[in-house]
């Protein structure tokens, strides 16, 4: 089994010798470009005493640009070094346990109302997203954001386990990845670029590129006309006053048609142009990312299927891009003085822009494939990275026998591995509900994010923080974390009720819920509470619900005499030793007998 805090080590210490090489390099070449400005102007100097020729001064300026030019690939290079080494001290921090609030925390994500988003810490700092996402793209980012909020299917899982597995020793290539795809994280917005994609192209159509071509062709003769008679109005070439006037008329009428056509486009052209120039920047950050995926092989089916899904035809989107790239670079010539003065003749930008638009016609439809493959390699990425940090995590089963779900040796994903508790927990069959009681910071509500955070992972594709998980389909529904609200008006109780609601409301899904409620009614009378609580217990039951209920009322625990088999009492207990309250966090059978309320008061000086 690899150590990845080795691997990681190792790559860290090889990054940062190659950085400080490529630092030493950038000075050298700074000191050798001085020297070529210094040589430049000596020779300036020596010239205009008439000591050695003007010509001398190209040789330095030659060496300048050179240079220049691979000192820019250097700077570039060296930029992505830091970037690496930004990526493996942010993967040492996950190990160390160092993580949070220094990643991707996406809070954008976090709806009140989805059904355990909040309850379970998904988002936000400290959360599980901000452990596992590794993604620098936008549609990355968002992509494992709906993994977690929304479960897949059996198989869709299979498929990500069987390609997250596949990524899980790509360490070089996924740092490769992460680093590109870091210069196209604030600069590519995805669904901009996709409505590019695929709105009806402005200047595509075959009579425009035809009647375009046409112009041009009848442009060039009449730019050699306008030449013509340039040079003979200003002497420099002689030839009939005949001819003269006739290249004169001649020129006039191809601008007069070609300007006449050109006004026409203007508008059509000035908005193709515009879009154009934009998504091919966006394309052009994020084409490295692509053709980085375009090159890697895999093994596992679902990533052979992504990799095949960036062809149009058969034809490898690194083509398509390069073709692209060659006709912005040619419109974008249309800001030269020398093009400005030959526009009316040859159409330069309605020429290239209507190029772009052909192109977005054949490839366009495509940009959102490409993205949604990004987003998806990105998501497997960071599951990938996950697994090979925790190589003791394995991958949960599934089956068919519903509901269901049976952990061994479980533990919570964001707390540390070496000091963690684990427990056995089992519901299905019989079997539905289990009622947790226990005293105050015993383990009972993390016991309930304990189990419904493994079943987001699992459920996303990703290796569970257990010995071993298997468990049926499920759709989670939890109330851990409720919270009232002043501004509008509404109790914890009410919010309470309104999420019991909600999870009630799941029950009516396609899937079978796993509900976590943590405590139980608790902003109710006892009286009240008791009755509630096994009238909705029983409600969740015969919906065909299984789940876990925490509680300090022992009354509570009666719901198990009501329910019989379909129910069973569990409990965490704590101990006083020399005056300190201590937890071994085990679950046990039954009830708890002791609780303690009174010494914890005691324990902070109140006289009870």
């Amino acid at each position: 089994m690899q150590d990845p805090r080795l691997i990681y080590s190792q790559l860290l210490d090889k990054r940062r010798l190659d950085l400080a090489a490529r630092d030493q390099q950038h000075r050298v070449f700074g000191y050798l470009q001085l020297a070529a400005v210094v040589s430049a102007l000596a020779a300036v100097g020596l010239a205009l005493f008439h000591k050695v020729s003007i010509f001398w001064v190209f040789a330095p300026a030659a060496a300048f640009a050179t240079l220049f030019i691979i000192h820019e690939r250097l700077l570039r290079v060296s930029e992505r070094r830091r970037r690496s080494i930004r990526y493996f001290e942010r993967a040492l921090d996950r190990l160390e346990g160092k993580w949070a609030g220094q990643g991707e925390a996406g809070d954008r994500f976090l709806d009140p109302a989805h059904p355990y988003a909040r309850d379970l810490d998904l988002f936000g700092k400290g959360s599980l997203f901000e452990l596992l996402c590794t993604a620098r793209t936008q549609v990355g980012v968002e992509t494992l954001a709906e993994w977690l909020l929304h479960p897949a299917d059996p198989d869709t899982v299979r498929s990500r386990q069987l390609a997250v597995d596949d990524l899980r020793s790509h360490v070089d290539w996924r740092e490769e990845l992460a680093v590109v795809a870091d210069e196209a994280r604030s600069g590519v917005h995805a669904t901009a670029l996709a409505a590019w994609g695929e709105a009806a192209p402005l200047l595509a159509s075959r009579r425009l590129r035809i009647l375009t071509t046409a112009l041009a062709l009848l442009g060039v003769p009449g730019l050699v006309a306008f030449l013509a008679y340039f040079l003979y109005m200003v002497g420099i070439v002689h030839f009939a006053e005949r001819m003269a006037v006739l290249s004169r008329d001649f020129f006039l009428l191809v601008l007069f048609i070609n300007g006449t056509f050109l006004f026409k486009q203007r508008r059509r052209v000035d908005l193709a142009v515009a879009a154009a120039e934009e998504a091919a920047h966006e394309l052009k950050l994020l084409s490295e990312v692509l053709l980085r995926i375009e090159r890697q092989s895999f093994r596992a089916p679902l990533l052979i299927a992504l990799r095949a899904s960036l062809d149009i035809e058969g034809e490898p989107i690194s083509k398509r891009l390069k073709r692209l790239s060659r006709l912005v670079d040619h419109l974008d010539d249309r800001e030269h003085l020398l093009i400005r003065l030959i526009e009316p003749f040859l159409l330069w930008t309605l020429r290239w822009a209507t190029l772009v638009e052909e192109w977005r016609r054949q490839s366009g439809p495509a940009v959102r494939r490409w993205l949604a493959s990004t987003g998806e390699i990105e998501a497997l990425c960071s599951l990938a990275s996950h697994a090979f940090e925790h190589p003791a995590d394995p991958f949960p089963e599934f089956r068919s026998e519903s509901p269901w779900l049976e952990a061994e040796a479980i533990a919570h994903p964001l707390l540390d591995e070496n000091r963690v508790v684990r427990n056995d927990v089992r519901i299905g069959r019989a079997l539905r509900l289990l009622v947790v009681s226990g005293s105050n910071m015993s383990g009972k509500s993390t016991l309930l994010r304990t189990l419904g955070v493994n079943t987001v992972l699992a459920q996303a594709g990703a290796p569970v923080r257990a010995k071993r998980l298997m468990l049926s389909p499920l759709a989670v529904g939890a109330s851990i974390r409720i919270i009232d609200s002043l501004q509008g008006g509404i109790s914890r109780f009410y919010a309470e009720i309104l999420r019991i609601r909600q999870i009630l409301d799941l029950t009516g899904g396609p899937l079978p819920v796993l509900f976590l409620v943590d405590e139980f009614l608790h902003g109710t009378n006892s009286h009240d509470r008791r009755i509630g609580a096994e009238a909705l217990a029983r409600g969740l039951v015969d919906r065909g619900a299984v789940g876990l209920i925490t509680t300090h009322d022992l009354a509570l625990a009666d719901i198990v005499d009501v329910l019989g088999p379909q129910a069973a009492n569990v409990h965490f207990e704590d101990h006083l030793d020399d005056g300190h309250m201590t937890f071994d966090y085990r679950m046990r059978p039954g009830i708890v007998r002791k609780s303690n309320a009174i010494e914890l008061m005691r324990s902070v000086g109140l006289e009870i």
